[in-house]
């Protein structure tokens, strides 16, 4: 995977250690962090270390399963896996993205309302 960063994004600062997180996993391509802004009683972030666009990407399966893969890892390691989790991945302004950089929320630990 190439190195693409952009400045300006939360995500890839983060990547770059520039803003601190509690990390559950990482190795050179992704990273599996604890959200600040929990919408429930278990809710972790599987992001790339590059900045990744859904809608830009192309002939990316085999990552984009790495990323799938790994949020069920995390959602085992959460101690989730059994009882059950979401997996949610919000994509522009319409869906409420905060952020451009692809990344999946992971969330469980209690029983989810529709809304979510």
């Amino acid at each position: 995977m190439s190195d693409n960063r952009v400045e300006t994004c939360v995500f890839c600062q983060i990547a770059d250690g520039k803003i601190p997180a509690t990390y559950l996993y990482q190795d050179e391509d992704i990273m599996i962090i604890e959200n600040i802004h929990p919408v429930a009683k278990v809710h972790v972030l599987v992001i790339p270390k590059n900045h990744i666009v859904l809608n830009e990407i192309q002939d990316s399966e085999e990552f984009l399963g790495r990323l799938l893969l790994k949020a069920r890892e995390a959602a085992e390691k959460k101690g989730i896996k059994e009882s059950g989790y979401r997996i949610i991945v919000n994509t522009g302004k319409d869906a409420q993205a905060d952020f451009e950089h692809l990344h999946l929320h992971v969330l469980g630990g209690e029983k989810l309302s529709d809304s979510l």
